[in-house]
């Protein structure tokens, strides 16, 4: 699969990891959107999709910006991402 990459996905909030696929040619706001809404329908809890996530690297603590896309950042296949409410 070369249009897509297989990460981790840690919550801290809910104390869950997931392991998913993201198309590299996606803007990052649009995969936090699509990451929210299937960890809310995985879990069964009420994530709010209006707030604010900040996507991370856990190894290297990188910010992702929103309008950034996969393809251009350091995500690759077995990255280990987290995402955070940001308050």
């Amino acid at each position: 699969m070369l249009n897509k990459v297989l990460i981790k996905l840690t919550m801290p909030a809910i104390n869950e990891s997931f392991d998913l696929f993201l198309p590299v040619n996606e803007i990052i706001w649009k995969v936090k959107k699509m990451m929210i809404k299937s960890i809310s329908d995985l879990t069964g809890s009420e994530l709010i999709d209006n707030k604010n996530y900040i996507l991370m690297n856990k190894n290297n603590s990188r910010v992702y910006h929103n309008n950034e896309i996969i393809i251009n950042t350091d995500i690759r296949n077995g990255t280990e991402l987290l995402i955070y409410i940001n308050n």
